[in-house]
């Protein structure tokens, strides 16, 4: 396709690794998850991975992995990026966390905006940007067009290292109608991040800070009318257009499963240290016996290991499927296939919470789950997973609902 943007909205980065390919990518977070495990709980204390952590996955480049490639990125698509976010999940669950939350939102941008603000949002090639969805703040529409934002954003995962960030309010446009919900994407120059993380249970160090933007002008072409979890994409979509089908699916679906791929990460973590627990302790009554020899754990070891690896093989198909319907026509990715995608998640997050909270956490001893062991910091983490809105109030009270309602045409 040949661009028709003006010399201005061309793109100026260029992909640092053009031979590298998506194993290569993820040998690469595995071997740096290796090393997050000794640095959870400075990483907690900060509130955030630290400087020299995104230094190197910007090194690796993982900040590219969903980035189009005519902007720089590496295009490895959904698969490979779900991929070493479990992995990063696995060695540190705040990292694995902080990190999806800040790069996943590549495909949104690539997906939803047009060529214009895409080659203005992807002009340094690494993409960090936070996004919630819950309405907050307030837009007042200017003369020239563009809206003026001011407000607070809570639970921007991402913010520390963000370039920009993905953000709902509404608007009055109709003053005989209801507030309506806007998108906007806003630069790193337009919003502070505030120091408020690091006190809840859990996943202390996934950067989840809030974000304030003070009078920040937001051109007209970087907002879209509407809430990201309900933009059809049953027709043509600007990503789709200009970069092929994998940048034509649903939002909603993509935003569920990844809580489902870092629960797999979590659950993982949590197995590895349960076995190095069992390779090292003994049981504590008699007969007392390596725990690797005694049929109690090596009960919960299987069971566990089980579960956990039914949810891995479930996210796996489930991500090839949302792949698989983005390769179909546009009309294929019904509200109807994004609920049904967004159900395997719930379930993949249930089996890993049964697993980490059912079979590893009561039986790892409590010496092992003083505050900062591993087995600790995963249950609490998990937990946080566990209770968050998307899993805990969209995908356990109302996916199902709608669903159905969407199966059988029966609105609300």
């Amino acid at each position: 396709m040949t661009s028709t943007l003006p010399e201005t909205f061309a793109p100026r980065a260029a992909v640092p690794e053009p031979d590298l390919t998506p194993d290569e990518i993820v040998a690469r977070a595995e071997e740096l998850a290796a090393g997050l495990p000794a640095r959870q709980a400075e990483t907690e204390r900060r509130g955030h991975y630290a400087e020299d952590t995104h230094e190197a996955f910007t090194r690796a480049g993982f900040y590219r992995i969903l980035v189009p490639r005519r902007y720089g990125g590496y295009e490895f698509g959904p698969a490979t990026f779900m991929k070493v976010a479990t992995t990063l999940a696995r060695g540190c669950p705040s990292t694995g966390w902080m990190y999806l939350f800040g790069a996943a939102h590549a495909l949104v941008a690539a997906t939803l905006f047009d060529e214009r603000t895409q080659a203005e949002l992807f002009a340094g090639g690494d993409f960090v940007c936070p996004a919630t969805v819950a309405p907050a703040g307030s837009a007042t529409r200017a003369e020239d067009g563009s809206w003026l934002l001011d407000g607070v954003w809570n639970y921007c995962s991402g913010a520390p290292y963000a370039t920009h960030f993905i953000g709902h309010t509404l608007v009055f446009d109709d003053p005989d109608g209801p507030p309506a919900p806007m998108l906007f994407i806003a630069e790193r120059s337009q919003f502070e991040r505030l120091d408020d993380w690091g006190d809840q249970l859990g996943l202390k160090g996934s950067g989840s800070h809030s974000i304030r933007i003070q009078g920040a002008r937001v051109p007209a072409h970087r907002t879209l009318p509407g809430h990201l979890s309900q933009i059809p994409v049953t027709d043509e979509l600007p990503g789709r257009t200009l970069h092929g089908p994998e940048y034509g699916g649903g939002p909603l679906s993509f935003m569920l499963l990844e809580l489902g791929a870092l629960a797999v990460g979590m659950a993982q973590g949590a197995l590895d240290a349960y076995e190095e627990l069992m390779r090292t302790r003994t049981t504590t009554f008699f007969p007392i016996v390596p725990r690797i020899e005694d049929p109690d754990f090596q009960f919960r070891f299987g069971e566990a290991t089980g579960m956990i690896a039914t949810a891995d093989a479930a996210m796996t198909e489930a991500v090839r499927q949302w792949e698989q319907l983005c390769l179909k026509d546009a009309a294929a990715f019904t509200r109807e296939e994004e609920l049904r995608l967004a159900t395997i998640s719930r379930e993949v997050v249930r089996l890993c919470w049964r697993a980490v909270e059912g079979q590893l956490f009561p039986t790892a001893g409590s010496s092992s789950v003083r505050a900062g062991e591993r087995v600790e910091r995963v249950w609490r983490d998990l937990s946080m997973l566990h209770s968050h809105a998307g899993n805990g109030v969209f995908l356990a009270s109302h996916a199902g609902r709608e669903l159905a309602r969407a199966h059988f045409g029966t609105g609300q």
